[in-house]
């Protein structure tokens, strides 16, 4: 008999984080017995004991309680995608909540008529779901993101494409040869503009067209839709300079990515505190569309030594001199974008104080002209 059929399960949760608490109650609700273990590093299982994500214990929730789900996964834009896709239905009348990796554990999902949820490698690494258990997912792009945590490029990539296999359909929009719908007329004017977001802007189209979506209802989404801050945000255009914050982008992939979606050329804020990738593969990338680099954080020299080759580069420190230095040098049609692609924690509290400041600085720098 499974686990799941007894009548008191004993579940022991690993990690008291939002999602692993989320758990915890579910498990409770369901009349199970629920213990902790926080602070580990490595969890060694018999085999003996059935394992499985939180991702998973609340999307088989979610099955029996006859909530229909569309997936998300890829390495640049997932939450934009997911909070389009949960807003688009939600206007148009049904009762959607964005999870997972973005907005309420999935455990945690109130009664509702859809859920929207954002996946991530990780989560996929211990997840074992049906092919009935989304009605439609999507991969939106693969960089070569946490290499550290999977150990090399084919081995992260199979793992996102193992959320193909848990769909009624499934479409990787990361493959070129992937047909694209038309999603311009949505997307014009919007977050979702060129290159890869405009590939997002088509995953999100198709998704809610298996949610059973008309273009009316589409094309109002788009128009309503408010980005998540941090995430290609332009923050203001000053002297025909644009600025944006990227903030977000904690990984040197998810700064390809963005520098891939902002308008050229580019001047780049990068660095932070290293996450262990190594930088030089990503030089090559960098050169077709960044006019410069200005590094900033315990990372700076780093990525200096591995980019001065093929990249002009300014080591400036902190954040406030590179805002500086950038806009004295920045001209009209230019992008000057903070992309760090390392995380925040050297200089800041997370990548929202970031990306605040930055908007900030950026302000103080547009008066000025």
């Amino acid at each position: 008999m499974s686990a799941e059929k007894k009548t008191t399960v004993k579940t022991l949760v690993v990690g008291k984080g939002v999602s692993g608490q989320a758990a915890a109650a579910l498990a409770t609700r369901r009349g199970g017995e629920v213990s902790f273990a926080d602070g580990i590093d490595l969890v060694v299982v018999s085999p003996g004991v059935r394992t499985m994500s939180e991702l998973e214990y609340g999307v088989r929730d979610l099955m029996r309680r006859g909530v229909k789900m569309l997936a998300v996964t890829g390495s640049k834009g997932k939450s934009s995608v997911v909070k389009l896709v949960a807003d688009a239905l939600s206007l148009s009348g049904a009762k959607a909540v964005a999870c997972g990796n973005y907005g309420l554990p999935v455990s945690a999902v109130p009664e509702c008529d859809w859920a929207v949820v954002e996946v991530s490698s990780f989560q996929l690494e211990t997840t074992n779901l049906p092919p009935n258990a989304f009605e439609a997912a999507v991969i939106l792009n693969l960089q070569d993101d946490h290499l550290d945590r999977h150990g090399s490029r084919e081995a992260y990539h199979a793992v996102k494409r193992r959320l193909l296999g848990m769909a009624k359909e499934s479409l990787d929009f990361s493959l070129p040869s992937t047909p694209c719908e038309d999603a311009s007329r949505f997307a014009q004017g919007t977050y979702f503009g060129s290159g890869v977001l405009l590939r997002n802007a088509a995953a999100a189209v198709w998704l809610m067209r298996r949610a059973g979506l008309r273009d009316g209802a589409i094309e109002s989404a788009f128009r309503f839709f408010s980005p998540l801050p941090h995430r290609m945000q332009t923050v203001g255009v000053f002297g025909g300079v644009t600025w944006v914050d990227d903030s977000k982008a904690t990984s040197l992939a998810a700064t390809a990515a963005g520098v891939e979606m902002a308008a050229s050329p580019v001047r780049l804020i990068a660095g932070g505190r290293a996450k262990g990738e190594n930088p030089e593969i990503f030089a090559g990338g960098l050169t077709k569309r960044v006019k410069k680099v200005y590094l900033i954080g315990e990372c700076a020299e780093k990525f200096n030594a591995a980019w001065r080759e093929s990249l002009d580069c300014d080591i400036c420190g902190t954040l406030e001199n590179a805002v500086s230095a950038a806009a004295r040098e920045a001209v009209s049609g230019e992008t000057v974008l903070l992309s760090p692609g390392a995380a925040s924690y050297d200089q800041f509290e997370n990548f929202g104080e970031r990306g605040d400041v930055f908007a900030e600085l950026a302000k103080k720098e547009g008066q000025k002209k």
